[in-house]
């Protein structure tokens, strides 16, 4: 189903953020690497305000800081004196140039102002990868995989396959995910690059000393191999274009896998198989008793949150994912709901809960929260499942928010939710369950102590 589009354009607080945000995101998952928007100051100010927000970590947007004479005259002198500049302070080992929509509305040639650059500096400056992302393009999960494709097509080397050796690209995930799937492919004994890597640059220990650069992130070296890997495993059901997995295997020849975001048994199950053939392993037996005590979860708590109605919104592969979650588990989404615009969020939900829904749910794109909130009154939702922007529709309706998604900035630890995998899909259903408990015990007039 396709929202029918009015005859103007408005947005009112958008169901997602900018585009170079999220290929910013990226950047900040290779090592060594500083994120670099070619624009005006004030989108790196609200980025790092925003990115902050979420992961209680710094992280540092260079820019070009254009002003009007920049917009008339070009950026391509900012562009390379802020490039000196970050070099000189940061001691890259990689600059990732995003543009913004000043930068593509005014049509700067970022290509030829490299390429100038590159000639003028032989030797003198670190590995430099750009990507068009201008906001009014898409989403910032458009830009996050931009970047990723980028990353991929000018930095990887192909050749002979090396056995065992394999690609993961998870999308936007949390640093705690990314270290359970870490954990998860040394049980299988895989030999793994996962791009990128935001587990330490995002979520790192406390220190002693402030690093420019915080260490971590996917290595360079390793992305250099990817075109040499025998297989590459790609999550998303909505991804458009042309993808870093789907690059891979039509420039290098490395198989592509793509799997939905493993969310709920189902998804997991279809991960863990792939990981079980590209091994030539069985599941490790502690992951097939965390399978099982989710099944048993499941059972457990059924009776709680059968026929429950929940709003579902955010990115448009998270959605897909918690969708095909909340039907395994008996809740029945009413409404999934994106900013995105890929034209396949209908059909992606449709594959994953066709066979557990008996009905489909609205499914709307191009979205924002006062679409969403016109149409939840309506719908009598018992839970709402996304990230904070949504907390004021939760408060309005009376009830519980389960926080998943970017940005969370009303809570602590949005950068260690743990939603993936058997694991993490425990946790998400002792969420919803414990949700809706509480919100049953807290509209009960004696306020019952026992289930």
């Amino acid at each position: 189903m396709s929202k029918n589009p009015p005859n103007y354009i408005s947005t009112t607080n958008a169901c997602k953020l900018c585009t170079p945000l999220g290929a910013c995101l990226a950047f900040k998952g290779i090592e060594g690497a500083v994120p670099y928007l070619h624009g005006s100051q004030g989108c790196a100010t609200y980025m790092r305000r925003y990115i902050i927000s979420h992961y209680n970590e710094p992280i540092d947007i260079a820019s070009s800081s254009l002003s009007e004479k920049n917009a008339i005259y070009g950026g391509g002198p900012n562009l390379k004196m802020g490039l000196v500049n970050v070099t000189r302070k940061y001691q890259p080992k990689l600059i990732g140039i995003a543009t913004t929509c000043l930068t593509e509305t005014i049509g700067d040639d970022v290509g030829r102002y490299l390429h100038e650059f590159h000639r003028e500096t032989v030797g003198t400056m670190p590995i430099m990868v750009r990507v068009s992302t201008p906001s009014y393009n898409g989403t910032h999960m458009e830009g996050f995989h931009a970047a990723v494709t980028a990353v991929v097509e000018q930095l990887a080397e192909g050749g002979e396959a090396v056995g065992g050796k394999i690609n993961l690209l998870p999308g936007f995930i949390s640093p705690a995910d990314k270290r359970y799937l870490s954990e998860i492919l040394d049980d299988f004994g895989l030999d793994v690059t996962i791009l990128p890597d935001l587990s330490d640059t995002m979520d790192g220990p406390a220190t002693s000393k402030y690093d420019k650069i915080q260490p971590g992130g996917t290595p360079l070296a390793s992305i250099a191999t990817m075109g040499r890997a025998t297989a590459t495993i790609e999550f998303g059901r909505t991804l458009h274009g042309k993808t870093a997995g789907a690059l891979l295997e039509q420039k290098h020849g490395v198989k592509l896998i793509s799997l939905g975001v493993p969310i709920g048994i189902e998804e997991s199950d279809l991960f863990f198989a792939s990981l079980s053939t590209l091994s030539g392993r069985p599941i490790p037996e502690k992951h097939a008793q965390e399978r099982g005590r989710l099944v048993d979860s499941y059972i457990d708590c059924h009776k709680y949150i059968f026929g429950k109605k929940a709003i579902v919104y955010g990115e448009e592969d998270l959605v897909v994912a918690l969708t095909a979650f909340l039907a395994e588990i008996g809740v029945v989404p009413v409404l999934c709901a994106s900013g995105g615009k890929s034209g396949k969020l209908a059909a992606a939900i449709k594959e994953t809960t066709g066979d557990i829904l008996a009905e489909q749910p609205q499914v709307f794109e191009g979205m924002d929260f006062f679409d969403i909130s016109e149409m939840a009154e309506s719908l009598a939702p018992d839970l709402l499942i996304g990230h904070s922007k949504g907390y004021p529709l939760a408060r309005k309706l009376e009830i519980p928010l389960i926080r998943v998604g970017f940005p969370i900035h009303d809570r602590m630890g949005g950068q260690r939710i743990l939603h993936l995998g058997y694991r993490g899909t425990q946790s998400l259903f002792d969420q919803v369950v414990n949700a809706t408990l509480a919100r049953k015990q807290s509209d009960s007039p004696v306020g019952y102590s026992y289930m």
